[in-house]
């Protein structure tokens, strides 16, 4: 991020000089495992990147907002007053969403205009998305106090983000990935209760290990009706079970054994296997967070393994390039354990390996996956990063 450059980019879309020029920034997420879990109640275990989105923004006079980002250069401009006709717009609904949520919600919004640098690969798995929204919320909420004090409670902008996607964009989203984005801690990874919004920072202590993205360069939508069939599947799943369990309120309220028991209940043997997925995804996590509390990165690596193989063949969201990338790290030496990340259909997966491999991990990978998919991957080694917040240096 060039503050300068972007500053400079700013005046020469929306005019004026820099008086009044704020910057705000929501980093994407790796969730290193719970995958599917956290529309279902579950845990999760994310940690936000260093990969972000930067928002600049500066109050206007009227109630119009005015959007572009950099790499798309073309102005969108909706009316706080009327949200409701930018609502199928190609580009600016995840943002315009947002200002609908905390108007209702009574925050005081004021017209503005907005500067995007998205760092985030697009449609990648690295919640981009959410990061776009979490930026969005902080900056609308702040340039709507004016001068006045302003104290933002993220876990609210999370939750607002979240309802924005599922009244604007129409995907039916957990809260894991706006969570994550507003809440993020530097060198922590998040345990996240998606049921009750419990949360425990956890130290992510890599030493001699480092985190490795790699992206598929397929890029999915949420919005194309799998990730919403899904949790419909998941939805159903339950119903039948409450004939055993009626006090579940949701799957992560069936524990493994319950599954083990009443799971034959569930006829249609897709809804099964989801609901498999999730259950035991729960359990992994449980399991992922005490193992790295006590330093055990092998451990933590079989069960990273785990969940990509179970939300391969009993969720069916992986597909042939994830699992191709999967396949390639799981072969090199210095790899502990890799899995797809986010909702799957493309986007990324995520490997720890050891730092003396990463280079060689990443040559022989690259060249796997060109041989068996016909392009490249792209990789990123990321830093675990802090959340949205304003910069202010």
């Amino acid at each position: 991020m060039d503050k300068t450059a972007l500053v400079k980019e700013f005046i020469g879309y929306f005019g004026g000089n820099a008086d009044g020029i704020r910057l705000f920034t929501s980093p994407g997420r790796v969730n290193l495992i719970g995958e599917h879990t956290d529309y279902n109640g579950g845990f999760v275990f994310p940690a936000a990147l260093t990969l972000a989105t930067t928002v600049l923004a500066r109050p206007r006079s009227d109630r119009k907002v005015r959007l572009v980002a950099t790499d798309l250069k073309v102005i969108v401009e909706a009316d706080l007053d009327d949200l409701q006709k930018s609502r199928d717009i190609k580009w600016g609904a995840y943002q315009l969403g947002v200002a609908d949520e905390l108007q209702k919600a009574g925050f005081p919004l004021v017209g503005c205009d907005l500067l995007y640098e998205d760092k985030v690969p697009l449609a990648s798995g690295l919640s981009s998305s959410a990061a776009i929204e979490v930026a969005t919320a902080f900056a609308l909420v702040s340039l709507g106090a004016g001068n006045k004090p302003v104290s933002i409670d993220p876990i609210q902008m999370a939750k607002i983000s979240q309802t924005a996607e599922h009244n604007f964009i129409g995907v039916m989203c957990g809260i894991m990935d706006q969570f994550a984005s507003a809440m993020g801690k530097k060198d922590h990874a998040i345990f996240l209760d998606c049921l009750t919004l419990e949360y425990e920072w956890v130290p992510l202590v890599l030493e001699g290990v480092s985190i490795v993205i790699a992206n598929t360069n397929h890029k999915r939508s949420l919005g194309e009706g799998k990730y919403n069939e899904r949790r419909a599947e998941c939805e159903a799943g339950l119903e039948i079970l409450k004939q055993a369990l009626p006090k579940a309120t949701c799957l992560r309220d069936v524990s493994a054994a319950d599954f083990e028991k009443h799971g034959h209940l569930i006829a249609d043997p897709v809804v099964r296997n989801r609901v498999a997925h999730v259950v035991y995804e729960d359990d992994r996590v449980l399991r992922s967070v005490e193992a790295l509390k006590k330093g055990d990165l092998v451990l933590f690596g079989q069960l990273m393994d785990q969940s990509h193989d179970s939300l391969r063949d009993l969720y069916e969201v992986t597909g042939l390039k994830l699992d191709a990338l999967v396949d390639a790290f799981r072969s090199c030496e210095g790899v502990i354990g890799s899995r797809m990340t986010g909702a799957g259909f493309g986007g990324c997966t995520v490997a720890l390996v050891r730092n003396e491999a990463v280079d060689a991990v990443k040559e022989k990978v690259g060249a796997a996956y060109r041989a068996a998919i016909g392009h490249d991957c792209a990789f990123y080694v990321s830093d675990i990063g802090d959340g949205a917040r304003e910069v202010t240096e």
